[in-house]
Formats: structure tokens, sequence, C-alpha cells
């Protein structure tokens, strides 16, 4: 048992005394465009609607804007699940790094197409999102995420659907 918290404090220390030189290269390689491939469940709380999900982001790092509650960027991206539904969205989010720990909310209006999946009862959605993801290298990180997809109440109905997606990140 010491040995496991000698190791623990061994990576504890490396990870803490790598953190300036890691800052260092990710400003020398980050161009200002990343993206987000993402794979995961799309309605994963309705068993009669879930379905495989795939979908692509952009984030431009150029365009942020330092405010009272963080850094925002705009996010562009397109998910599309297994029973051909589709969500087009642009939109906001904000960015809190914590070392390589990294916590995204956003939000993002957007067009749904219910193809042969879950009627979300209007063409005008906005998904609320939550992402924890960590640098696995100065242009690379995994993360998860969760989000909510809700017309608000703009239709005449309102089912909403709740999903969960695996993230890969790529800065070029």
């Amino acid at each position: 048992m010491k040995n496991f918290f000698k190791i623990l404090l061994l990576i504890f220390c490396t990870f803490i005394t790598s953190e300036k030189l890691y800052a260092e290269e990710k400003q020398k390689t980050d161009t200002g465009h990343k993206y987000n491939i993402y794979t995961g469940m799309f309605d994963f709380s309705d068993n009669g609607k879930k379905s495989q999900i795939i979908g692509i982001q952009h984030l431009n790092d150029n365009l942020f804007r330092d405010s009272l509650i963080g850094t925002i960027k705009p996010i562009t991206g397109f998910m599309l699940t297994a029973d051909s539904a589709s969500y087009l969205y642009t939109g906001i989010q904000a960015e809190y790094n914590i070392g390589r720990l990294n916590l995204t909310p956003s939000f993002t209006p957007g067009l749904y197409h219910e193809g042969d999946g879950k009627d979300l009862g209007h063409l005008v959605e906005f998904k609320s999102e939550l992402q924890l993801s960590l640098d696995l290298s100065p242009t690379t990180e995994f993360g998860l995420s969760y989000n909510h997809i809700s017309n608000a109440s703009l239709g005449e109905k309102n089912p909403g659907a709740n999903s969960y997606m695996f993230n890969f990140f790529k800065s070029f």
C-alpha cells in the first residue's frame, strides 16, 4: 500500500511540474481552429426512441470574448442519429480550464429534422450542454458531455431529448 501512495505522489508531482511547460507548448501549436468529433446515445432516457448519434463541431478560438461568466466562444456543429434525425446548430460556449481539465457549458439554437427518429415538436430546437474534457496533448482532448434538446414550448408538444456523448477534440 505504501508503494501505491508513492506512485500516486510521483504522478501528482510530475503533473504539477509539467503544467508550465505544457501551457507554453500549447500556445506555440494552437492555430485557433478546434474540431470535436463525437458519438454517443441520442435520447437515452426514452427507450422507444433512443438512437446512436454521431456529430462534428467547430470552434474558432480566435473569436473569443472575455466576460463576467468566463471566456465565451462561438461554436457550430451538426449531428446525425442512426434514425436519420439531424440537428444543425450554432451558438456559444464558455470555457473554464483547471490545469488540463476543461469544463465547458454551451447553448446552441438550431434546426432539427426528425427523419425516422423522435418528433421533438418543432423545427427550431435549443441545445444546452455540459462537457468535461481532459487535455491529452497541446492539440488533443478527450471528453464526455451531456445535453438536453428542447423547443422551449415553441411547438404544440415539447418532449425534449437527453443525450450523452464521447468527444474527441483536435486543434489545427
